[in-house]
C-alpha cells in the first residue's frame, strides 16, 4: 500500500548538484513531504563524463525514479532547476503527470543578458568535426546570483576545487539541451498538471521570455512567481526564502479547476533577507 505522505521528485540544474536547490528538499520535507534529489547522469564527477551522455539518458533516468517514488507514494510532484526544469517538463509529458510540477529558471531559451552575443551562433560548433567534444563551456562571474556576498563564496569554493558544481561543461553537453528544448517546444500543450513557474527578470542565462512562453503554451493552469532581485539561481539567490514559501504554497494546495492563469499573489511575497 503507497504511504500517505506525498513524495516530490527535485532534478538540479547542468553541470550542478543539489546544490542547485538550495534549501528546497529540506523546506518540503518539514511541511511532509519525502523529498528525493538524484544525480543526473554525467553529474558528480568529472566534467568530461558528459561526453558520453545523451538527453534521453536524463529522461529516463528521472522516469525511472520516478515511477520508483510512485510505488512508494500515491502522490508524486516534480521539481526542476534549470535544466532540471526541462527535464521535468519531459518527464510529466511522458508519464501523464497530474500532480504538481515547479519549474524554476526554465531554460527554453538561451537569450540571458550575461550570455555572449554569437550563443546564438553555437549550432554551427555542433557541425564542426570534434569542436563540440573538445570545446569547453566555463562556470563564470556572476555565476547566476546577485547577491555579491553569496556569488564571492561561490568563487571560493570554485577556486578550492569543491564538487559542488563542475567549473566547465563541454559544447556537447549544451548541444543535448538544445535537443531536449526541440524536444519540448511543440509538445508542451500536452503537459496538464497544475504548474508554478518561478523566473527573475534579470535571468542572466534565461531571459523571462521562456517563462512567458510556458505560461502561453502549457495545457494546464499555470500560477507565475516573478521576481526583481535575483539572478539565474533562484533558489539560492537574494530572493530564496520568498520562493521556498510560495513552493510550501503550491506544493500544498489543492488542485485547481481554472485551466490557465497566473496568481496574483505570486508578485507579493516579499524580498527576504539574506540568512546563508
Amino acid at each position: 500500500m503507497p504511504s500517505p505522505r506525498p513524495a516530490a521528485l527535485l532534478i538540479h540544474g547542468l553541470g550542478g548538484t543539489v546544490y542547485d536547490l538550495g534549501s528546497l528538499g529540506r523546506t518540503l520535507e518539514d511541511v511532509g513531504i519525502v523529498t528525493h534529489a538524484p544525480l543526473l547522469p554525467g553529474h558528480g564527477t568529472e566534467p568530461a563524463d558528459l561526453l558520453a551522455i545523451r538527453w534521453t539518458d536524463w529522461i529516463d533516468s528521472m522516469r525511472a525514479e520516478y515511477r520508483a517514488l510512485k510505488q512508494r507514494h500515491g502522490v508524486v510532484h516534480l521539481a526542476g532547476v534549470c535544466l532540471g526544469a526541462l527535464v521535468a517538463l519531459e518527464v510529466a509529458r511522458l508519464e501523464n503527470h497530474q500532480d504538481k510540477l515547479a519549474l524554476y529558471a526554465p531554460p527554453l531559451f538561451l537569450d540571458g543578458w550575461s550570455l555572449p552575443r554569437l550563443t546564438w551562433l553555437r549550432p554551427l560548433g555542433y557541425l564542426l568535426p570534434g569542436m563540440a567534444r573538445r570545446m569547453r563551456i566555463p562556470e563564470a562571474e556572476p555565476f547566476g546570483i546577485k547577491n555579491p556576498r553569496i556569488r564571492k563564496l561561490i568563487q571560493q569554493r570554485f577556486e578550492r576545487g569543491e564538487r559542488f558544481h563542475y567549473p566547465y561543461v563541454p559544447l556537447a553537453c549544451i548541444r543535448e539541451v538544445d535537443k531536449l528544448r526541440r524536444q519540448l517546444m511543440p509538445r508542451l500543450g500536452q503537459i496538464t498538471c497544475p504548474t508554478l513557474i518561478v523566473h527573475a527578470d534579470e535571468d542572466d542565462i534565461t531571459s523571462p521570455r521562456s517563462a512567458r512562453h510556458l505560461q502561453a503554451h502549457l495545457g494546464g493552469k499555470v500560477d507565475f512567481m516573478p521576481l526583481s532581485d535575483s539572478y539565474h539561481m533562484i533558489l539560492v539567490d537574494n530572493e530564496r526564502m520568498a520562493v521556498l514559501a510560495r513552493s510550501v504554497d503550491f506544493f500544498q494546495a489543492r488542485p485547481a479547476t481554472r485551466k490557465h492563469g497566473s496568481s496574483a499573489a505570486a508578485s507579493q511575497w516579499p524580498v527576504a533577507a539574506v540568512t546563508a
